[in-house]
């Protein structure tokens, strides 16, 4: 189909972005990479009057450190994150859970900070991004201000950016040495995730004795929000990382989970993968972290 006529505007800056936004209000839609909304437009089932395009905002893009974090700008394609050596480095679980997203094109023209404010459920971002505690800077008519994980990802398809704001930075905190693995499951190639799991684990010990001294994990696809599963995350913590132990903890991946039912699985289907995948993903973090040797 071809999108509904509307009006387009490409500002080089943050402001005139959020002028144009401002002037508009409802009848406007921002676009990153449009790897979301341009199906969205061409099957008509949005048709906004004012199209803000923000790719010709330099401030957007690029890969800093930032000292205790690694900060990702909001229109960094994903194939630039994922090939970064800083996130690969500090953020290792961004960095794998983008390997995985769709495909080599859309890797290349989609952005990181608009699939995060795109809110998708099923999408590979939100997990890994809650996992490692990223704060979500974004920018409006008063000002910047800055969202933590745990209150940026609100509701189906919903963020706590407000409706005259526009997301400008991810941090991603450091996690220097933690092992990490995203697990994902599919039925084709560069599907959504049915379920998927971000794991990033702190490992201390020596070869022989090694115990988990910290666990992050977060799921996809697993309810109207990405989710941390923390009944995991506590019965790992303090454990030595053997199978028997990940097995147990695992095995909670599903509490105080609400996953949908769709023609890929049903919610018990759903559980049961969770259980499976978080078991997998903890072991291949365990396998890749950096002990102490002490």
């Amino acid at each position: 189909m071809i999108p509904a006529q509307f009006d387009y505007v490409a500002p080089t800056t943050v402001e005139e972005a959020l002028a144009a936004l401002s002037e508009h209000g409802d009848e406007a839609k921002i676009l990153a990479g449009g790897q979301s909304l341009l199906p969205v437009l061409r099957m008509r089932l949005n048709a906004p009057e004012m199209v803000i395009d923000l790719g010709r905002i330099p401030s957007l893009r690029g890969v800093r450190d930032a000292g205790d974090a690694i900060v990702v700008g909001a229109m960094t394609p994903h194939s630039v994150v994922g090939s970064d050596p800083l996130v690969a480095e500090h953020a290792g679980l961004v960095a794998e859970a983008v390997e995985h997203l769709a495909d080599a094109q859309i890797r290349h023209r989609g952005t990181f900070g608009g699939a995060l404010a795109h809110a998708d459920p099923a999408g590979d971002l939100g997990a890994p991004a809650l996992a490692l505690g990223a704060r979500f800077v974004v920018q409006g008519p008063s000002g910047t201000r800055t969202v933590e994980a745990e209150d940026f990802f609100v509701g189906l398809f919903e963020t706590a950016i407000g409706e005259d704001e526009i997301l400008t930075e991810v941090h991603l905190p450091k996690h220097t040495g933690w092992g990490s693995h995203y697990e994902k499951f599919v039925r084709v190639a560069h599907q959504w995730p049915i379920v998927a799991v971000a794991a990033a684990l702190r490992i201390e010990g020596p070869p022989d004795d090694r115990v988990i001294a910290d666990a992050r994990i977060g799921l996809t696809n697993m309810g109207s929000t990405p989710l941390r599963a923390r009944a995991v995350e506590e019965a790992l913590r303090g454990r030595p990382a053997t199978e028997d132990a990940v097995r147990a903890a695992a095995a909670r991946a599903a509490e105080g989970a609400d996953p949908p039912s769709d023609l890929n699985g049903d919610a018990d289907y759903r559980r049961h993968l969770a259980t499976v995948l978080t078991r997998r993903a903890v072991l291949a973090a365990a396998g890749s972290a950096a002990g102490s040797g002490g």
